[in-house]
C-alpha cells in the first residue's frame, strides 16, 4: 500500500501538532495491540488538519496500524525466510528511490509521475 499526498500532508501536520500540543502515540493492548493517538484533539485540531475527529482517527489508524505495522509484518516474513542479509540492499534501493522522487519533485514533475521514476 502506497502513501498518498493526503497521507504525507497528514503526517507533516501530525508532527507539527505533536510538537505544539500534548498529543502522543500510545500502544493500546486490549483486545489486540494497536497504536492510538492520545490527548485532546477536538475542534482546534479539526481545523488544523482540515478533518473531522473521525477523519483524524481514520487516517491515523490507516497510516500507523495498517500501513506502518504491515510493513514490519512483511519485513519479518521476508527476513524469516531469507535472513537479514537483504536488509542493507533493500535500504539502499529505498534511499535511491526517495532521492529520485525528491529530484523529480524539484524539477516540477506531477506527484503521480513520481511513482514511475525508478
Amino acid at each position: 500500500m502506497k502513501l498518498t499526498q493526503k497521507d504525507k500532508d497528514f503526517l507533516e501536520r501530525l508532527t507539527a501538532a505533536m510538537e505544539e500540543t500534548n498529543l502522543y502515540i500510545e500502544l493500546r493492548e486490549s483486545p489486540l495491540k494497536n497504536l492510538v493517538l492520545r490527548k485532546n484533539y477536538g475542534a482546534r485540531l479539526e481545523s488544523f488538519f482540515g478533518l473531522s475527529r473521525q477523519g483524524i482517527r481514520w487516517r491515523f489508524r490507516r497510516l500507523f496500524n495498517e500501513i506502518y505495522v504491515n510493513a514490519y509484518v512483511t519485513i519479518f516474513f521476508v527476513e524469516s525466510h531469507f535472513g537479514t542479509e537483504l536488509r542493507p540492499k533493500a535500504l539502499a534501493i529505498a534511499k535511491e528511490q526517495i532521492e529520485l522522487r525528491r529530484k523529480a519533485q524539484r524539477r516540477g514533475m506531477h506527484p503521480l509521475q513520481q511513482n514511475v521514476v525508478r
